[in-house]
């Protein structure tokens, strides 16, 4: 199983899975014309893709979802309550392309299991995904205000993780935003800062070679270099030094990351 995180951030999400014959795209937040760049630059074929994943209804999730299982007749998997968010928002789609992929639930595709579940944001019903093959395990999971136990317990010992670190308090206190947008963000329903991040993945990771992609960073409330250490000062606090098992990554909202084996 390898992936590469496509994009991610404030501006369009997407995150490539492949193992065997079967490739998948968690969420294609960006333009068709983008996706396509995006695929280019990974040296893969976005026309062999088996399905595209879609977590939640947001416009940096699903602005290329229509787009690309109408070019390329990909199928599209979504729970019940996103489908119906989704409607008028990405456009027709055969029904035959159309298919459910409900909550806290695992579809097999070949020797890949793909396991569904629950997140807190404010859409209609978000979820994210872990992928299993021959014992190794990804877990993707952004958009969330908070990590429960019980999605601690579903991502918990992944060999790999692309895991929010969406912002800095401080910076988001005194950025831009008006305090409606602010306070969205810092509730249970929005974003988990770099802080909560770093304890979450503190209580999930297991004591052996884990590479972690930190993820969907806000363009106007973080940068790459504080996320990294803040995450780092983090998971030191609790006993966790990263380089010696745990390997923090960059992601980009306009350039992916390189194809990496799980």
């Amino acid at each position: 199983m390898q992936f590469s995180v496509l994009a991610s951030g404030s501006t369009g999400n997407a995150v490539y899975v492949e193992s065997g014959d079967h490739a998948f795209i968690v969420d294609a937040g960006l333009t068709g014309k983008k996706m396509d760049q995006l695929f280019e630059k990974i040296d893969r074929d976005i026309k062999k893709l088996t399905g595209i994943l879609v977590t939640h209804e947001h416009t940096d999730h699903i602005k290329g979802v229509g787009i690309l299982a109408r070019k390329y007749n990909i199928p599209i998997y979504a729970n019940d309550k996103t489908w119906q968010a989704m409607d008028g928002l990405i456009g027709k789609v055969p029904l035959e392309q159309r298919f459910n992929f409900d909550m806290e639930t695992v579809k097999s595709f070949g020797g890949l299991d793909i396991e569904s579940f629950g997140v807190s944001h404010d859409a209609a019903d978000p979820m994210f995904y872990t992928f299993h093959e021959n014992g190794r395990k990804l877990a993707v999971i952004t958009d969330t205000g908070y990590v429960s136990d019980r999605m601690k317990g579903i991502i918990r010992g992944a060999d790999s993780y692309v895991f929010e670190s969406n912002h800095d308090v401080g910076m988001l206190q005194m950025g831009p935003h008006p305090w409606s947008i602010k306070r969205r963000i810092l509730s249970d329903v929005g974003h988990v800062s770099n802080e909560d991040a770093a304890i979450a993945m503190s209580e999930v990771i297991f004591e052996k070679q884990t590479q972690i992609y930190l993820a969907h960073l806000s363009k106007d409330n973080n940068m790459k270099d504080l996320a990294r250490m803040s995450v780092s000062q983090t998971l030191q606090s609790v006993g966790i030094m990263p380089n010696e098992y745990v390997h923090l990554h960059d992601t980009d909202a306009e350039q992916p990351t390189k194809l990496v084996l799980v």
